[in-house]
């Protein structure tokens, strides 16, 4: 496993070893000894979760005030546009994001620790998003930064393409008005 660094401290990337041959493949998507010894983080996962979503949908941008996720996210199946925006309270990167393709064919992965508001844009006609959680969903304290806030200006891969959104994440809510994780 390749361990990248972003422009944001703690968010990276992560590239497996893929072995191929006529028959497939064979890859090990998870490695919590390389990991540990490569950065330091000693996490536990405690949820794993799966969705699939046809292209243009958007989902999120979610986190949680209590009980924050860390995650470990891929693409089994097509691309999407994969986003994280900092909310870690006294962090140098508040408020900053950062975007990479996570997808079948590069088979990346990104590790996104707690603290940190996360979403997706479906590039291809679907995709299947698997992700790796550090403390269970809680909803009553979920909250959704939006999409589309100026002040955090993510630049999704939009096109004049209208992204699908769910009731939830269309009441999205600036950067000025989410609580600040530390």
């Amino acid at each position: 496993m390749n361990i990248i660094t972003t422009s944001i401290p703690d968010l990276l990337i992560l590239e497996p070893k893929v072995f191929g041959d006529p028959r497939g493949f064979f890859m090990e998507t998870w490695n919590d000894r390389i990991f540990r010894e490569s950065t330091g983080v000693d996490l536990t996962f405690v949820q794993d979760n799966q969705s699939r979503s046809a292209k243009g949908v958007l989902r999120g941008l979610h986190y949680q005030v209590q009980c924050p996720q860390g995650k470990l996210v891929r693409v089994a199946r097509g691309a999407v546009y994969d986003v994280a925006v900092d909310l870690r309270t006294g962090s140098p990167t508040y408020g900053k994001w950062h975007g990479s393709e996570l997808s079948e064919t590069n088979a990346t992965a990104l590790w996104i620790p707690p603290g940190f508001a996360h979403g997706f844009l479906v590039l291809s006609d679907t995709a299947d998003f698997l992700y790796k959680t550090t403390d269970y969903y809680a909803p009553e304290h979920e909250r959704c930064l939006a999409w589309n806030d100026p002040t955090v200006g993510v630049e999704w891969p939009l096109g004049v393409v209208e992204p699908t959104l769910s009731a939830k994440d269309r009441r999205g809510r600036s950067l000025s008005d989410v609580f600040a994780l530390s």
